[in-house]
């Protein structure tokens, strides 16, 4: 039985966010799309680089789910190495806009909204 490769897992990962965004109610379509087309990792990289976080983000936040973004795949440490520092920095800065700490998994209270 052939490993899997770690890009083939994230890209796993990244559709299981789709997965679990149908379980809350919305269905994060362009997301998707970037994901086939492009691959996870490819995607990922695409959207961390944008200079403003994707409205992606909101959905998430208002269901108390940032976990389930892609920013929140991207700080885990299971996915540490196919990303640079700036790139999980970037992801970080984004959740705590949002006020997600992603150490702990939880959002703080009354900082909110991002800057979406």
């Amino acid at each position: 039985m052939m490993a899997i490769s770690l890009d083939d897992e994230f890209y796993r990962a990244m559709l299981n966010i789709c997965d679990a965004a149908a379980e809350l109610g919305y269905r994060p379509i362009r997301f998707l799309q970037v994901v086939h087309e492009h691959g996870g990792l490819v995607a990922a990289r695409r959207l961390l680089g944008a200079p403003e976080a994707p409205s992606g983000l909101t959905e998430p936040w208002k269901r108390g789910r940032l976990d389930i973004s892609m920013e929140g795949l991207v700080v885990q440490e299971h996915w540490q190495p196919l990303f640079s520092d700036a790139e999980r920095q970037a992801a970080r800065d984004r959740l705590s806009a949002y006020g997600y700490d992603p150490a702990s998994g939880c959002e703080r209270p009354s900082r909110g909204g991002g800057t979406s």
